[in-house]
């Protein structure tokens, strides 16, 4: 993989991980509820950025999900490393929101990619 293509997914998970953390952010904690909290336009971001990441870079299928598909999760411990600084005793199920957002966003990136990779074909670069 080239130094672009790795430009590209880093920019794709930074602008997965903000599509779908800030509005999730702004919920309290106490109102959020995985994995409905997950599901908006944040979610609809991420698939078009996996997909793009496929029609118009050269990077690969599993490497899209993977570093795509892990922002919601790295989102999640974003806010539960920035919850237990301030109560240690909130967050005490974080194990299994990160294995509930990473099971989404994994999904989400999965549909995506296929997507992009049956579409590049039919789109010129």
């Amino acid at each position: 993989m080239k130094g672009s293509d790795r430009l590209a997914l880093v920019a794709a998970f930074v602008f997965s991980f903000f599509a779908v953390g800030v509005p999730y952010w702004r919920i309290p904690y106490s109102q959020a509820s995985l994995p409905s909290s997950l599901y908006g336009a944040g979610l609809v971001v991420l698939l078009i950025v996996a997909a793009g990441c496929r029609v118009f870079g050269r990077t690969g299928f599993w490497p899209t999900l993977l570093v795509v598909g892990s922002s919601v999760p790295c989102m999640i411990l974003a806010r539960v490393a920035y919850e237990t600084n301030a109560d240690p005793t909130s967050h005490n199920l974080w194990p299994f929101e990160v294995v509930i957002a990473a099971f989404v966003g994994c999904s989400v990136s999965f549909v995506g990619s296929l997507l992009g990779g049956i579409l590049k074909p039919m789109v010129r670069t």
